[in-house]
């Protein structure tokens, strides 16, 4: 009988396959975000990119920091100003 199971994934300390299983689930959970990137710069990992509110930026931090247990996780990702304008705009 022959096996037709998928191979396991790569060893849970393999930090490439940590941050592509990251950003999957960035990109198809529940956030979806696409807006995202992950940077592997030696052993720390760089988010960076625009997230639409500060609870997202948080979210995925913690996410992230939750994935990547014992390794460290910089982020540059910035809030969106989703403020309405305050005084309209001078065309002239």
């Amino acid at each position: 009988m022959t096996d037709t199971s998928p191979p396991p994934p790569p060893a849970a300390g393999n930090l490439d396959y940590r941050v592509a299983h990251l950003a999957d689930h960035l990109a198809s959970g529940e956030l979806g975000e696409l807006g995202v990137r992950l940077e592997l710069r030696g052993d720390v990992v760089l988010l960076t990119g625009t997230v639409p509110s500060t609870q997202c930026r948080d979210d995925i931090l913690r996410m992230a920091r939750e994935e990547l247990a014992g390794h460290p996780v910089h982020s540059d990702l910035l809030v969106a100003g989703t403020s309405s304008p305050d005084h309209g705009e001078d065309l002239t």
